[in-house]
């Protein structure tokens, strides 16, 4: 790279003193040319298979391609922007012109966040960074402390979740520009709200996805992932590549001020090199964040340990995981059926007391769905690194069609459960609509080309056929196609429904408040936790508070439970002669319950209501 040309990044086009610099990897090829307005010039060839030059006169707003070996022209593999979509031109952005008002803000902290995970295309009706921005005051009043964006990296068609983009620092220009991006990013840091964009480096999609006529070295020969080539970043010529994803991370965090990343299927970033990607982009992303603090989510099958543990203690040092044990176990404690990945879950009160204290459930046993040990011992992991949730996109959307857990459980066992969720120690993650019981499906939608369509389709039912009640020929031939726009339409929020269903809207908003306001609950150093089971669908969970305080959460997902004898002294209250006294209720009239006495007598005795939550405090004196 010149010496006298100040970039930011490595890579791409990048506005300078004098013009447009722009600076491209494509070892493949012999020359370069930068083509805009039927004028061309050629860049200079650098070390490494780099080319690069300076474009004098030209500056925001121009748009041009690549031409290789005089051939073909493709989109920068580092575009800022793709105006007509990834098969279309690319555009030079400004981003430093950009007008920021949060220079007070300084980021997210892992500990004491209520995650909100959002598709922007199905968010409002109108699927724009711009409507979504216009939401934020309504999620800060929820007490949400943080939006995690669905991925925006641009992908081709007119709809998608996100997970095929190709122009990996390019926002999806049916979302609006990369400027209305920033101007969601600074509008939620002035509603107090943090946002982090998750970001996918295991695959790049099958559709506009020029990278190999640069370089066949962006591809692993060696490793394979479910949804195509595996990135190479540990192979030949790794180093570039591995150099293109860390740019990619400085570029979220630098230019759109993003608060963090969360980062798709890590377990199929594939990496036997030392240091890890994974750990690489973890320090690029805190360098790049400078003073301000921010979060590193992995999405992580097997629910690695390692992911999450220290770097001097041979951990990769990211700051969260998310965790599937706690979904699953609590789906099938909502009467969803044991099959596909569900089979080795039982939905007890023990299955869910173990989650509640310990997190992560497979720490090396056998799991018979995979057929090997899963996962490993995860003791040192502190519930705020584990993501709960009882939704999330994948979840709602692997169905037969895309039904969310109110309307797959009973309002009950749905009210208990969110209790479960919000006042759990670890960090609980929201999907978008679940917190006022949206009636809006969250389906599988992409908008691939006519050739990849029926391919994608058939793998969609390839996939869902591991659920028997789903896999029968009649289940797979109803299953709403991908590439029709009805099936992306049918996922689309209407914020209506927070007024129609107000009991379920103000349930989570009360949830909320207790967990961020309660005092044991809330406490900076986290309540010590313990737990016991009262029956199979019935346990207990209590806080102790480091002055004497106490919270007690009795759930009871089953049948009215009575407890003549109840030798079980996490039932005991610190106080004898005051009892318990009754915080919170989920079967309050108010969230749509059937109302119900105090669970505890004079006498002693207890009478614990079928499918309830039921909080209990003592405050010390």
């Amino acid at each position: 790279m010149s010496a006298h040309i100040q970039r930011s990044l490595p890579i791409g086009a990048e506005i300078v003193d004098g013009g447009v610099h722009f600076r491209v990897w494509a070892p493949r090829r012999k020359t370069v040319h930068v083509v805009r307005d039927a004028q061309e010039q050629e860049l200079r060839a650098e070390r490494d298979g780099y080319f690069a030059g300076l474009l004098p006169g030209i500056g925001a707003g121009t748009r041009y391609k690549l031409r290789l070996d005089g051939l073909d022209a493709f989109p920068d593999p580092a575009s800022r922007f793709q105006p007509n979509g990834s098969h279309g031109e690319s555009e030079v952005v400004d981003w430093r012109a950009f007008t920021w008002t949060d220079q007070r803000w300084t980021g997210l902290r892992p500990q004491g966040q209520i995650f909100y995970e959002m598709h922007v295309g199905t968010f409002t009706p109108e699927g724009t960074f711009a409507s979504a921005a216009a939401q934020l005051a309504e999620l800060k009043d929820l007490g949400v402390t943080a939006v995690e964006l669905m991925p925006v990296a641009e992908f081709p068609g007119r709809f998608g979740w996100g997970y095929d983009g190709v122009n990996l620092f390019a926002p999806y220009h049916r979302y609006g520009t990369p400027d209305d991006l920033r101007t969601f990013v600074d509008r939620a840091h002035a509603e107090g709200l943090g946002v982090i964009l998750d970001v996918v480096y295991n695959h790049l999609g099958p559709d506009g996805n020029y990278l190999g006529q640069f370089s066949d070295g962006y591809v692993s020969a060696r490793h394979k992932t479910e949804w195509g080539e595996a990135l190479n970043f540990d192979g030949e010529q790794c180093r570039p590549v591995r150099d293109f994803i860390i740019a990619n991370v400085r570029h979220w965090i630098t230019e759109y001020h993003l608060d963090g990343l969360r980062l798709d299927a890590t377990h199929a970033i594939f990496d036997d090199s030392d240091p890890h990607i994974l750990r690489e982009i973890g320090d690029a992303a805190r360098v790049a964040a400078g003073e301000r603090d921010i979060v590193i989510v992995a999405e992580n099958e097997p629910q690695d340990a390692r992911i999450v543990r220290p770097i001097q203690q041979g951990g990769l040092g990211l700051d969260q995981v998310w965790c599937d044990d706690f979904h699953h176990t609590a789906s099938v404690a909502s009467g969803g059926k044991r099959e596909a990945y569900f089979t080795d879950y039982r939905g007890t009160a023990q299955e869910i007391v173990s989650a509640l204290k310990y997190g992560i459930l497979y720490q090396g046993q056998y799991y018979r769905w995979q057929k090997k040990r899963r996962g490993a011992a995860a003791w040192d992991v502190a519930p705020h690194q584990l993501v709960f949730y009882l939704e999330n996109h994948d979840q709602v959307a692997n169905s037969r069609d895309g039904r969310r857990l109110h309307q797959l459980t009973s309002p009950g066992r749905y009210r208990a459960l969110s209790a479960v969720l919000l006042l759990a120690r670890q960090s609980p993650m929201l999907f978008q609509g679940q917190e006022f019981a949206a009636s809006s499906r969250f389906l599988y939608f992409a908008d691939h080309n006519p050739e990849l369509a029926p391919r994608v389709r058939q793998g969609r039912a390839e996939f869902l056929a591991q659920f028997p009640s789903i896999g029968d020929s009649e289940g797979l031939l109803s299953l709403d196609d991908p590439a029709d726009e009805r099936t992306y339409v049918k996922s689309r929020l209407d914020f209506s429904e927070r007024e129609r269903n107000a009991a379920q809207y103000t349930l989570y908003r009360d949830l909320v408040a207790l967990r961020r306001c309660d005092p044991v609950l809330s406490s900076s150093d986290g309540p010590r936790v313990d737990g016991a089971v009262l029956s199979e669908h019935a346990f207990v969970l209590r806080y102790f508070a480091n002055d004497g305080s106490d919270r007690l959460l009795v759930v009871n997902l089953g049948g009215d439970l009575g407890l003549d004898v109840a030798p079980e002294p996490l039932l005991s209250a610190p106080d004898p002669d005051d009892g318990w006294q009754r915080l919170w209720h989920s079967e309050d009239a108010v969230y749509g319950g059937r109302g119900a006495p105090p669970l505890e007598s004079k006498d002693g005795t207890w009478q614990i209501p079928a499918e309830s939550a039921t909080l209990l405090g003592h405050d010390a004196d």
